[in-house]
């Protein structure tokens, strides 16, 4: 099954698809994260403004000394200056978000695609094996009908062929290239090959296939 080129598709696919979904997961934790961070982030500039009303409150009641008012005016203008800050790292962060949150969908859209094609590829390698598995149960039943008029030392040879062959016991000869090994004979092998009889067994010189003369 490994060997059919639709299987070796399915898995090349379905190791992708696995791939990407591992992304998708970690891109899924890392938005979790960054969104943590801005919650952290809100309740920092959350406070900063709490006492920014705070201090605004007191300063424009007038209430306390000369000295005290301006170390409030002093204080606001820090604590302005702090909040500027905190809501630029806030909006660094909801930059983040967004860019993971892109990232995230265009996965998610590849996982989806790469789904339907292991959906396919998968059903389209279920066809091919059941097809070669009734191929293959035709071979056999056809081996079996012809196996008792083949002569027992030529189907002997052939069964130890085969074994030992890549269970290719026989191949064509087509002009001078054994199709078993697909190497070429020279002019004077291919002249005592046709010089034979044609009941006679001959074999590839190279593979030791036994050869099926067409011509």
């Amino acid at each position: 099954m490994g060997t059919l080129p639709i299987a070796r598709q399915f898995d090349e696919v379905s190791k992708e698809l696995v791939a990407k979904q591992d992304l998708l997961v970690a891109a899924h934790t890392e938005r979790d994260d960054i969104k943590h961070e801005l919650s952290r982030a809100e309740v920092d500039v959350e406070q900063v403004v709490a006492r920014i009303e705070r201090d605004e409150k007191r300063l424009s009641s007038g209430q306390g000394s000369p000295k005290e008012l301006e170390q409030l005016q002093h204080e606001l203008g820090s604590l302005g200056k702090r909040r500027a800050e905190l809501e630029e790292v806030e909006l660094e962060i909801m930059v983040r978000i967004e860019e993971v949150d892109k990232r995230i969908r265009e996965l998610d859209g590849e996982c989806n695609s790469l789904k339907e094609q292991v959906g396919d590829l998968k059903a389209r390698k279920e066809d091919e094996l059941s097809s070669l598995e009734s191929s293959a149960k035709r071979t056999i039943e056809a081996r079996a009908e012809l196996a008792p008029m083949i002569d027992g030392e030529l189907l002997s040879l052939y069964e130890k062929v085969r074994a030992s062959g890549d269970g290719i016991g026989a191949a064509k000869l087509v002009g001078n290239q054994c199709m078993g090994c697909h190497l070429t004979m020279n002019a004077a092998e291919l002249t005592r090959i046709k010089a034979l009889a044609d009941d006679e067994v001959v074999r590839c010189e190279e593979c030791r296939r036994i050869l099926i003369r067409l011509d």
